[in-house]
């Protein structure tokens, strides 16, 4: 299946009225039937549409809180039926998603380190074939859309209709203050390659601590994102697993008030008439950046040819260095983020790189 041909209901189909930003709640993990049971009461006055709770978790290294398993799916479906909410756990494994729907899990989320792997992937779509599970995918941990899009497509032939994808944001090397670098471009990437997707953010994850979760959520909002993930519990500082990035439900409930949902745009004549004239300025600034490259590239040829005749290599470390060094401080100078001027300039001169040596 194509992304072209991928269709997934919108939110409307899971019983999320329209416009309305669908929040997914719970704790990370289910350690108790006593713990699950009082967040989720905690939990029920808020606007959250389905109560989650992590009964497998894959955790990095062994002799962790690795989850309460199958016993736990009962206390989960418990809490959902007590409160009168759906219920969503994570599935890695086929033995998992038999497990999960005799239990009457109804809403399955597939993680990040799963979601990597095309042959697990696969064995999971048959294991799904038939059913009408809602089923969200989160990305892989790699920074890769395509591997994200080939999971949720890999699921789509199996007859998955009602899917979705959760941007948890993703590891790097990258010098951040995130837990898991959100890399917006990528999910915006994958709502482009596949526009009737729903997508939800997790910002629990992408933050690693609760001091920047309302930031990254309200950007995923202002971003048009269709809802949220957030964990909570009773007791976070209790918690067997990421007690750090866990809210109280007093906290979230507080927090989803101060959220703001933007609209795709706005009917006022005034807006419609200022953001013309300012997309017009932005589009001659681009005709400019992209003729102001064609101008470098050339350059850049005519650079080849001095060096090729003089025996000299075409790349120049000393130089290079120097330059990303004064065009990143000019940058940062005029209000530009360093790291973003980095990146430019390294494609900039992967580019460059390219025009050199590949002249004849």
């Amino acid at each position: 299946m194509s992304a072209a041909s991928l269709a997934a209901p919108p939110l409307t189909a899971w019983g999320i009225p329209a416009g309305e930003v669908m929040v997914i709640a719970g704790p990370c993990s289910a350690e108790s039937r006593e713990q699950v049971l009082e967040t989720a009461r905690a939990l029920a006055p808020l606007k959250v549409r389905v109560l989650r709770a992590g009964v497998w978790k894959p955790r990095t290294r062994p002799g962790t809180f690795e989850g309460a398993g199958v016993e736990a799916l009962a206390w989960v479906k418990e809490a959902g039926v007590e409160i009168g909410r759906p219920v969503a756990v994570e599935v890695a494994t086929t033995g998992h998603i038999e497990a999960a729907l005799k239990a009457g899990i109804d809403v399955l989320w597939i993680g990040a380190r799963t979601s990597t792997n095309p042959i697990q992937m696969s064995e999971l779509a048959e294991a799904l074939r038939g059913t009408d599970v809602p089923l969200l995918v989160k990305n892989p941990v790699n920074p890769d859309v395509q591997l994200w899009l080939g999971a949720i497509e890999r699921l789509a032939s199996a007859g998955v209709r009602r899917l979705g994808a959760i941007h948890r944001g993703f590891s790097t090397h990258a010098r951040s203050a995130y837990r898991n670098d959100p890399i917006w471009r990528i999910p915006l990437d994958l709502r482009r390659l596949a526009p009737g997707l729903p997508l939800l953010c997790d910002p629990s994850h992408i933050s690693g601590t609760v001091g920047l979760i309302e930031a990254v959520a309200q950007n995923a909002l202002d971003l048009l994102f269709d809802g949220l993930m957030i964990e909570a519990h009773r007791d976070p500082p209790a918690a067997l697993s990421d007690a750090q990035q866990q809210l109280t439900p007093a906290d979230l409930g507080a927090l989803l008030g101060r959220l703001v949902r933007r609209s795709p745009t706005s009917s006022s004549d005034e807006y419609r008439a200022r953001i013309s004239a300012l997309r017009l300025e932005m589009d001659e600034v681009d005709h400019g950046i992209i003729g102001l490259l064609a101008s470098r590239m050339s350059i850049a040829r005519r650079i080849a040819g001095v060096q090729k005749s003089n025996n000299v290599a075409a790349f120049q470390p000393d130089r290079w260095q120097a330059t990303l060094e004064s065009r990143t401080r000019e940058g940062v100078e005029k209000g530009l983020d360093g790291e973003f001027m980095e990146e430019l300039y390294a494609l900039i001169h992967e580019e460059t790189l390219r025009h050199k040596t590949e002249m004849p």
